[in-house]
């Protein structure tokens, strides 16, 4: 079942069945370059799968499946789910593509799906991205999908940007249907 979609993309919710594609490109060293997790094995993968899983059912959102219209193929990751950040549990933003889908424009065109998803059908008041300063690529998809103004933390022991996106931000950058 299709949740959000975009011109060349749309998402849904994983299964098990993902777990040999999204173990491929998970197992990437430099697509997990910037993963507090690092690369992932089958077995990091399995978890993580059920990990998103069990955040359909609560809080009702996740990271989900990636998939490319054009060739049905799973092409990665987009979705928020909870993190906790200074001792209160956030709305994080996360995505991963396979390396052949970078520089494309697929990361922005999730991002925006995904945003619109959880603003107008999940009702999320919020969402953070948390982003190494050196990982330009990911600074620059937040960017252009809104995320502004941000505050130097520690993150998992690494300096990171701590982007926030509120829900009527979201409306204000957009079309008029992003506020409908």
């Amino acid at each position: 079942m299709k949740l959000f979609e975009t011109e060349r993309l749309y998402g849904r919710e994983f299964t098990t069945q993902d777990i040999p594609r999204l173990t491929e490109i998970l197992s990437d060293p430099e697509v997990m370059r910037y993963s507090v997790h690092g690369v992932c094995d089958e077995t990091a993968t399995a978890k993580f799968i059920d990990w998103c899983i069990s955040c359909y059912a609560d809080p009702g959102v996740g990271s989900w499946a990636l998939i490319e219209k054009k060739s049905t193929e799973l092409i990665g990751f987009c979705g928020v789910g909870p993190e906790p950040v200074d001792g209160v549990e956030q709305m994080n933003l996360g995505y991963r593509l396979a390396r052949e889908y970078w520089n494309l424009g697929f990361a922005t065109e999730a991002v925006n799906g995904v945003l619109d998803y959880v603003f107008k059908e999940k009702s999320l008041e919020s969402v953070v991205a948390i982003i190494e300063p050196e990982h330009l690529a990911s600074l620059r998809v937040a960017e252009k999908a809104g995320f502004i103004d941000y505050i130097n933390r520690l993150f998992h022991g690494r300096t990171v940007r701590l982007y926030r996106l509120s829900s009527q931000e979201w409306c204000l950058l957009g079309s008029a249907s992003r506020c409908l």
